[in-house]
């Protein structure tokens, strides 16, 4: 599987990574084993990247990720975690549930927003003891939508340190918006910036700022959430979008966009996969999975072939603006080129 640097550090990301939310029992339970089981078939298909955080089922993701990793050789892989969210044991003793927050565990402990220096360096040191290893690779600010200065003045600087010091190999930040990482882009000296739902099939809001700031600046850009909460798997009414039943003009897109692939002979997740990669400063898509039939599938799809015809009719149709890059397939009978690293 093809791989690129991040910025100007030496980390690579595969072109697909694993998401590890659903390891955390994201909406439904997950068993240790079959935990374990998705993230052996992720690495059998040559994933070499995953990214979890201590959010994820209040650290469960990233425990049952350690322990999958832990006997892969250490430099044979990118792990992912983030900051700005400490755990602290919950009030009533782990009595109740955390379907609150999306993650059907115990409430055993509770979170608490935490963009400070020391902050960071807590966090960290619990992610590393859930992991049971020894450094991360990247560290991302996780969600600092309501702390942005405090993320900018005192979260970013103590990442900043930690990659000088070699604990990490690269800083950056994590959203499900463009605006707030398009100014870290701007103000800070970050690798990379992992974006959720902004910039997919169905919504480009990414290409307005954040993306044009990563190409002038030589950063990348990991894409999550290219399924926009699984509306771009199987669009239909009742199907979610941003966490959310979709409305209906957002439904309506959707179907659009559907017709158009499926007269294309081409899957709608395969299109909405292989989307991002057609920017150059689109290093990975990133994809969540809780059994290893759905990352044989996600694997399935993002090799499959995409016709050019397909991206013209999405212009043609106003789905895609015309000056939206694509992916360029390979000529009959080779591999997609790799991208350069950088």
């Amino acid at each position: 599987m093809k791989t690129t640097r991040l910025g100007g550090s030496a980390v690579p990301v595969s072109e697909l990574a694993l998401g590890c939310a659903a390891l955390g029992n994201l909406c439904q339970p997950v068993t240790d084993e079959a935990a374990r089981a998705t993230v052996d078939a992720a690495w059998d298909a040559g994933v070499r990247t995953f990214d979890t955080a201590p959010h994820y089922g209040l650290g469960l993701s990233e425990r049952r990720l350690g322990a999958a990793l832990r006997d892969r050789p250490r430099d044979t892989y990118t792990l992912s975690t983030k900051v700005g969210r400490l755990l602290a044991p919950g009030p009533q003793g782990g009595l109740g549930d955390d379907l609150g927050h999306g993650f059907a565990v115990p409430a055993t402990h509770r979170r608490v927003w935490d963009f400070s220096a020391d902050g960071v360096l807590r966090s960290l040191e619990a992610s590393l003891e859930r992991l049971g290893l020894d450094r991360v690779d990247i560290a991302l600010l996780h969600d600092p939508d309501d702390h942005a200065e405090q993320a900018l003045r005192e979260a970013y600087p103590a990442l900043e340190r930690l990659r000088a010091e070699g604990v990490v190999g690269a800083i950056g930040v994590g959203m499900n918006q463009s605006a707030l990482p398009a100014r870290f882009l701007r103000e800070t000296d970050i690798d990379v910036v992992l974006l959720a739902g902004r910039y997919t099939l169905l919504e480009q809001d990414g290409l307005t700022e954040l993306l044009p700031e990563a190409a002038a600046r030589g950063r990348r850009v990991i894409i999550g959430g290219v399924f926009n909460s699984g509306l771009l798997t199987a669009p239909r009414p009742g199907a979610t979008y941003d966490y959310a039943t979709a409305p209906q003009p957002v439904l309506d897109r959707a179907l659009r966009l559907l017709a158009v692939t499926e007269r294309h002979g081409v899957p709608l997740r395969a299109a909405a996969l292989r989307f991002p990669l057609g920017h150059p400063s689109v290093a990975s898509v990133l994809t969540g999975a809780r059994s290893p039939g759905e990352v044989r599938d996600t694997v399935e799809q993002l090799r499959r072939p995409i016709p050019y015809a397909l991206w013209d009719e999405l212009r043609a149709e106003g789905l895609l603006d015309p000056d939206t890059p694509v992916p360029v397939p390979a000529p009959s009978g080779e591999a997609p080129a790799p991208k350069e690293l950088s």
